[in-house]
């Protein structure tokens, strides 16, 4: 019971993360339930086209005929997945050249950040695209993954400028007395000390890649194996939901993407706050 309080004042103590994890809570669920409830495949055509929202059809029907309901609950899912793998990849990349840059210094240092700067400067867009336009079976797995090893960069400097910190403490000295090897102090001194700095990384890495996913999708380059709320736009945008007023097509899928993304913005700022003594002082 003392840690079901303790969770939930942690959570009180900022708004933000507070209001965050709600609308991200509730998007979850709501693609989860959904897809309990759904008895067909959303690329099933189910019924006439262009069908408004009704009873049957709870947001209609896109212009093949198929339940746009179904499309946006599995569309979430696969969103949120590419999401998290894409996200976990870039922060797990980005923590590994960053730490390894700060803690060693020297050559190896410039070498890595060079590399990062080289990466910073290409637009991320446009490499995709490059990328994905030579890549014709694009699974969930291939995007996230396209998406991740273009994504790190900004996340390895801030490791580096963290661990550049930490390795002239005190307690890494001590460490170094005892006989651990370089690597062995950035995974057990190094890395715990700026956990909480990773998580948030890790958030706004995801919500990244959930709108990378969702710009390459409208422009042709998303799974071609997968309904996902990018691809969904993307079939409004060729079959003019625009011009058909067919607005149960655009805005959902659309205002899902946003929501995601503020989200996980929220629950990056209010566990800066928390985590933060300064931005703690502020409030």
């Amino acid at each position: 019971m003392s840690k079901i309080k303790s969770i939930i004042g942690f959570f009180l103590r900022s708004p933000k993360l507070l209001i965050g994890t709600i609308i991200f809570v509730s998007i979850i669920s709501i693609s989860i339930i959904g897809m309990q409830i759904v008895d067909h495949d959303p690329l099933d055509m189910v019924d006439y086209e262009y069908l408004p929202p009704s009873s049957k059809w709870l947001l209609g029907t896109d212009a093949f005929g198929r339940d746009l309901f179904a499309e946006i609950v599995y569309g979430i899912f696969n969103s949120l997945k590419i999401g998290l793998m894409a996200g976990l990849i870039a922060t797990l990349i980005g923590v590994f050249i960053g730490a390894i840059a700060g803690f060693k210094g020297g050559l190896i240092d410039e070498f890595l950040n060079l590399v990062t700067n080289v990466m910073l400067v290409i637009p991320t867009l446009a490499l995709l695209i490059v990328i994905g336009s030579y890549i014709k079976i694009r699974s969930e797995y291939v995007l996230s993954l396209l998406i991740g090893i273009t994504s790190w960069p900004w996340t390895a400097r801030a490791v580096r400028a963290q661990t550049y910190s930490l390795r002239t403490r005190e307690f890494i000295d001590i460490a170094r007395i005892s006989g651990l090897s370089d690597i062995e102090l950035i995974i057990w001194d190094i890395l715990p000390n700026m956990l909480s700095y990773i998580v948030m990384a890790f958030t706004l890495q995801m919500g990244g890649a959930i709108i990378s996913e969702a710009g390459l999708s409208m422009l042709g380059l998303g799974p071609t194996d997968q309904v996902t709320l990018g691809m969904i736009l993307r079939w409004a945008l060729l079959w003019e939901a625009v011009r058909t007023m067919t607005w149960w097509w655009i805005f959902p899928p659309g205002l899902i993407i946003t929501l995601l993304s503020v989200s996980l913005l929220l629950i990056n700022t209010g566990l800066d706050e928390l985590f933060n003594p300064r931005l703690r002082g502020r409030r």
